[in-house]
């Protein structure tokens, strides 16, 4: 029964997330909104909130912060095999699009934000700030957060002028677009709790039922929006959504970190370094298929490299 209802939360999941694209496409082409920003952070922000529910439900619930490391570079490692999969689909469409230019930036802000994460775990070092008390390397990873959304506002080297097909008001969309994300959040902390009991049934570890279980389904939403704007054409925005999901995903470190008062939530295990391990790599190629755009045969080859770390990330942390 309970992966009955794991099924059935996963599938609304992804329902919510297409109508999520669908609003998000229309912002983009009815706003004056930089597309990058509106796919790379706005998007990029609500189809990180099952990450962000789950993982604070995982602290201040279950007192289980091994789910949240799980949960978010598990999340990483896949959202990145997105972009592999919308590419191996449609490389040649991907090809033509354009694709702004801050989506570098993006990538290697995020090499920064795992070089900050393993720093955090083998080296930790604490801020007294009075009421709370947080590790030197939270504050870092939000300034750097920080800059790249500064930076992604001003960003407009892809900007999508087609004619929108929806037929509603821009505050039409924002509103419908604000009740499908509240639904999400919903959904995404039921499925935090039947996570928990699936980990607890299979007797496995709270890292790798976080990267399997939590990081699949949660994952839903980058997916099912991803490939959803592929089907529209907005490669811009798709590519946007996953990178920009994956930076805001270590901001959920920092409010766990911030919230969790028993303990660290850099936890030094090997599961977590491989993680990290295989997400930094996924990220480097990925990068990729930003440079090697114009070559076909390049972009599926790295297409099949990143499925291939997330296959291993897999297997070596079982």
């Amino acid at each position: 029964m309970i992966y009955l209802a794991y099924g059935l939360l996963a599938v609304l999941v992804v329902l919510f997330s297409i109508k999520l694209s669908q609003y998000v496409d229309a912002l983009d082409k009815k706003t004056n909104l930089s597309g990058a920003f509106i796919g790379g952070v706005m998007l990029a922000a609500v189809t990180s909130l099952p990450e962000l529910f789950t993982s604070l439900t995982a602290v201040l619930a279950l007192d289980q912060p091994q789910l949240v490391q799980g949960d978010v570079l598990g999340s990483n490692v896949f959202n990145l095999c997105i972009i592999a999969v919308v590419i191996l689909i449609a490389a040649k469409g991907y090809r033509d699009s354009q694709v702004s230019r801050s989506h570098k930036q993006t990538l290697l802000y995020g090499l920064i934000m795992y070089a900050l994460v393993f720093l955090a775990i083998i080296k930790p070092i604490t801020l007294d700030l009075g009421i709370i008390n947080v590790n030197l390397m939270t504050i870092l990873i939000l300034l750097v957060y920080a800059v790249n959304v500064h930076s992604m506002k001003h960003d407009d080297s892809a900007d999508n002028e087609e004619p929108c097909d929806l037929d509603l008001s821009v505050p039409q969309i924002t509103v419908r677009f604000l009740l499908f994300s509240v639904a999400l959040v919903l959904v995404s902390i039921l499925l935090t709790q039947v996570t928990n009991i699936i980990a607890e049934d299979l007797n496995m570890g709270a890292t790798v039922a976080g990267a399997i279980f939590l990081g699949v389904a949660t994952s839903l939403p980058e997916l099912s929006a991803s490939l959803s704007l592929m089907r529209l054409g907005n490669f811009n925005a798709s590519f946007g959504n996953v990178v920009g999901s994956n930076l805001f995903n270590f901001i959920i470190f920092c409010f766990a970190d911030i919230i969790y008062t028993k303990g660290s939530i850099y936890l030094n295990d090997g599961q977590v370094m491989n993680l990290i391990g295989f997400g930094a790599l996924s990220s480097v190629l990925a990068l990729g298929f930003l440079y090697g755009k114009k070559h076909v045969w390049v972009l599926r080859i790295l297409s099949v490299l990143i499925l291939g770390c997330y296959v291993f990330s897999i297997v070596c942390s079982m």
